[in-house]
């Protein structure tokens, strides 16, 4: 009789606790302190990725899940060239395409992508261009200009298939890496469709000329009709080879529906996330590793497909416990389960005075209890360090003061008072431990008369004093930070005359500008280290839920957080990219404080075990 070691090759064994590895996919084991036999087993499922940095539909796509690119489309405020690069965790800024438009179709990878056709009135456009990873260029146009169409295979070998001419075609073209060549066209003539596969096993699905489910594979020569997909749509994305494709969202009504292909037929598998459907939504990847982004109404939403035996839980801000006192432009220190508050200001109707807080409260993971206050109440001061050793310096004391150069230590139960900044001031960045601090640009306030100034100003605190390190390369207030005094990142902020991107590293001497923000921001918050930060809100001319990760050369999105805010503070030593927290801040148009803390928690992944029963 077959047993389980014949066919596997391996007995069943015991082990004391879970099997945690890919590997283990259909293995049998039993678990001797749950007393079950157990097997790891594979489940298809949608999970979110960080979103892009512009909302965009009508765009096209290109490359893998962890290696994606999206180019083109309709932003709110029209047509545009945008090009957006993802890592497998959020999306970054590259290189505009020569020729804004919308509705265009592409192929290709992130380092030799391929965008050909579009719309961008007046007219229909035949435009091709190839992508390097860095830049577009121009080569030979479409044969026959075409919006709506969808497209497969690789930049020298590269296929266009349907759309719209003005009427809709079914035409087909192959690319040779220089120019196109007419080919048979497909059997149903149609637009709004998707496609996947290679230049010599196409794969074309859905579309638009009434509303089809239509199948057809392409093998070099011709196409072929085969079983149609099981809901009907348009404007859905597409993923895969023709033998193991993946068809997703569309319209309509807006759906979001998958379906798999297997060289024969469809079936039905995991919905997206997006619960209300997504039409125009962009793909690219394999079957077991797909991805999903954009869509309209326009959208900035990224879904990631894995068929895996992992359950993949996508890293996302979850609420925590309010801050008994809500407040804006306040400070912050610790980690997501150990964080310090401290200062601000609220400014409500009835609270016309703005009055300065001096409230210091302490976070254990799950609410927030008072503290001993600041000996000196203050706006926008800097702080850092942990819960039980946190620095407080500068800041506003009070309406139309100057700015103080006062510093405190937090000792865990009560702030005393230390020696002062060397220049008194508002809004400087902190990072670092309290007996190894680095304080970072600002801007300083003196009245009567009323002076005020933006500073590039730099400062260490050993513990006992500051003295002064060379300046930054950018003065700028209303910045960001995190990091050490050997290896300090700030980011954005005020530079008069207005927000910046500007980056910039510290070594522990000197300054130098890195990659800039994807988008200049001001009054946000940062945590980590400077080669693995997080940041988070802020204003970017509103308000904004806007998150960005920075792996020390680049910055990628980061899952938003629920509520647009700026002013607001966060964690310093202890809390990381992948476990970080916020809180505070101000919501337009009401500028009163707010309350709502919010946790980051990073992706985890955990292998998707079921219990076997005889039953």
């Amino acid at each position: 009789m077959t047993d389980y070691k014949t066919i596997r090759g391996k007995k069943i064994k015991t082990f004391a606790t879970d099997l945690g590895n890919d590997q283990a996919e259909g293995q049998i084991f039993y678990s001797s302190t749950d007393n079950q036999f157990k097997a790891a087993v594979s489940g298809a499922a949608w999970s979110s990725g960080g979103p892009l940095i512009a909302a965009v539909r009508m765009h096209s796509g290109a490359g893998t899940q962890t290696a994606g690119l999206s180019f083109g489309g309709l932003l709110p405020g029209g047509v545009t060239n945008n090009t957006e690069e993802y890592n497998g965790n959020g999306w970054s800024s590259s290189g505009d395409l020569g020729t804004s438009r919308y509705e265009l179709a592409g192929c290709g990878t992130q380092t030799a992508g391929l965008g050909f056709g579009g719309n961008a009135p007046p007219g229909i456009l035949g435009v091709t261009e190839e992508y390097n990873g860095s830049t577009w260029s121009e080569q030979n146009d479409l044969g026959t200009a075409r919006y709506a169409s969808d497209g497969c295979g690789t930049q020298t070998a590269g296929l266009v298939f349907g759309g719209t001419t003005g009427s809709v075609t079914g035409k087909t073209e192959e690319y040779d890496g220089t120019s196109w060549s007419e080919q048979n066209d497909l059997g149903t003539a149609r637009y709004h469709l998707a496609g996947c596969g290679t230049q010599t096993a196409g794969l074309a699905f859905g579309g638009e000329t009434g509303i089809t489910g239509a199948t057809e594979e392409y093998n070099g020569t011709s196409w072929t009709a085969s079983n149609a997909l099981n809901t009907a749509r348009k404007d859905l994305g597409g993923a895969g080879i023709q033998t193991a494709a993946l068809g997703f969202g569309g319209t309509p009504p807006g759906t979001s529906k998958t379906e798999q292909y297997d060289g024969t037929s469809w079936s039905e598998t995991s919905d997206m996330a997006r619960t209300n459907g997504q039409r125009d939504v962009e793909g690219c990847g394999t079957r077991p590793a797909a991805l999903a982004f954009g869509g309209d109404p326009t959208s900035s939403l990224t879904e990631e497909f894995n068929i895996t035996v992992n359950t993949v839980t996508a890293g996302a801000w979850s609420s925590g416990g309010n801050l008994n006192t809500g407040r804006t432009g306040l400070a912050g220190a610790g980690s997501q389960t150990a964080a310090l508050a401290f200062g601000g200001t609220v400014a409500t109707p009835s609270t016309p005075q703005n009055p300065y807080k001096n409230e210091s409260e302490e976070y254990n993971g799950t609410s927030w209890t008072e503290g001993n206050n600041l000996n000196q109440a203050r706006s926008s001061p800097g702080g850092n360090g942990t819960q039980t050793a946190a620095l407080a310096y500068g800041g506003l004391p009070g309406s139309g003061q100057s700015a103080t150069a006062n510093s405190e230590e937090y000792n865990g139960t009560s702030w005393s008072e230390g020696n002062n900044l060397n220049t008194a001031s508002y809004t400087r960045v902190g990072a670092g431990p309290q007996t190894a601090s680095i304080a970072m640009g600002g801007a300083t306030y003196t009245t009567p008369p009323s002076s005020f100034a933006v500073n590039d100003f730099v400062e260490y605190y050993d513990g006992t004093s500051w003295s002064e390190q060379n300046d930054m390369n950018t003065a700028r207030y209303i910045a960001a930070g995190c990091g050490t005094q050997t290896a300090g990142l700030v980011s954005g902020g005020n530079a008069p005359p207005g927000t910046t991107a500007i980056v910039e590293e510290w070594d522990g001497t000197s300054w130098s500008e890195v990659n800039d923000l994807p988008t200049a921001v001001q009054q946000h918050a940062m945590s980590g280290t400077q080669t693995a930060a997080l940041q988070a809100g802020g204003s970017t001319g509103s308000v904004t839920t806007l998150a960005l990760k920075y792996d020390g050369t680049n910055w990628s999105t980061a899952p938003s957080i629920a509520t647009a805010r700026s002013a607001l503070a966060g964690g310093d030593i202890g809390a990381t990219q992948t476990s970080s927290i916020v809180f505070g801040g101000h919501i337009t148009p009401n500028p009163s404080g707010y309350q709502q803390t919010e946790e980051f928690t990073g992706e985890t992944t955990a292998l998707n075990l079921k219990t076997i029963t005889d039953s």
